[in-house]
């Protein structure tokens, strides 16, 4: 399976959290930033760190966005540069682009210029949207250790009709499946043999390092 790219531009605080863990995740990343010390923070942790000012047209044309399976403007300090990063983004055909905004009014701007999905900061976080945008089936998690992950994630369509023994993701994934929900029952007595349902959500307890075998 080729790897997803993505493209984060902006790395404060939840820029460079979500840029990190797309990394980690085994994502190729390429952040971006106009200040040298966002840049260095994460250019050992991500595919390609570079400096670069979103407002100048022909650096955003040469970054070659329309390759991107995604890109993340996680800009606040600069309405302008927001706005400008999420139409050319758009405008380079890339499928996803997800806004950082400041506030509902920044919000309602952004969705206007094309974001496929806007979110204010406060209420995502840079892990959990990263965790996301790798895999459409991921919904939540949990930090149980440093090591240590317990997320909630969907049933992928390639996984219904299979059971848990059939798709044996304790051997595969390294991963546990402690509890399943269908609605609004939930169930810990989990037969493992019976076939799963597309959309059912599952708990799953699973180490960091392993996390991408799940998406």
């Amino acid at each position: 399976m080729a790897k997803k790219s993505f493209a984060v531009l902006g790395l404060g605080k939840f820029g460079s959290s979500l840029a990190v863990t797309l990394a980690s995740a085994g994502a190729e990343v390429m952040a971006i930033d106009l200040d040298d010390e966002n840049v260095n923070n994460v250019a050992d942790k991500v595919t390609y760190a570079m400096k670069a000012d979103v407002c100048d047209l022909e650096t955003m044309k040469s970054l070659g966005l329309s390759n991107m399976d995604g890109v993340v403007v996680a800009i606040t300090g600069s309405l302008d540069a927001s706005i400008l990063a999420t139409i050319v983004a758009k405008e380079a055909g890339v499928p996803f682009v997800l806004a950082k905004a400041q506030d509902e009014v920044h919000s309602k701007i952004l969705e206007k210029v094309g974001a496929d999905k806007v979110i204010v900061p406060e209420k995502e976080s840079g892990m959990r949207m990263a965790y996301h945008m790798m895999a459409g089936n991921f919904l939540d998690f949990v930090e149980l250790t440093d090591k240590v992950r317990m997320v909630e994630i969907s049933v992928k369509e390639e996984w219904a009709g299979k059971s848990l023994r059939e798709l044996n993701l304790r051997q595969k994934a390294n991963a546990n499946v402690i509890a399943m929900r269908n609605g609004d029952d939930v169930s810990v007595n989990i037969d493992p043999d019976a076939p799963l349902r597309a959309g059912t959500e599952m708990w799953v307890t699973v180490d960091k390092s392993d996390l991408n075998k799940l998406m």
